[in-house]
């Protein structure tokens, strides 16, 4: 199994080895190489005591837009019109460094 780390120096103290969840461990070492096989060890250990990593399967969730998507006519002179207001206010926001 691989899992993203962190791996940055600490002043004074080496380097620092950080796992996210649902390994939000931390270790330190002198070399990155020692601060990893720390955190290392420490998963294996928490691993060991009967914790899992289990996958989880979640049914997807029906989205009520999906049954319009493609619905629109676009040679509909309103529709026409429509996405061309769009894209203008589109253009406008993107334009102006101080919208939001």
């Amino acid at each position: 199994m691989q899992i993203p780390v962190l791996i940055e120096r600490v002043a004074g103290n080496g380097y620092r080895a950080r796992g996210g969840e649902p390994f939000a461990f931390t270790a330190e070492g002198a070399t990155r190489e020692e601060a990893l096989q720390k955190l290392r060890e420490s998963i294996k250990e928490k691993l060991s005591t009967g914790a899992e990593i289990v996958p989880l399967e979640l049914p997807a969730n029906d989205n009520p837009w999906l049954k319009m998507a493609g619905t629109l006519d676009l040679e509909d002179p309103l529709v026409k019109e429509w996405i061309q207001i769009m894209e203008e206010n589109r253009r406008k926001e993107d334009e102006d460094p101080d919208y939001l």
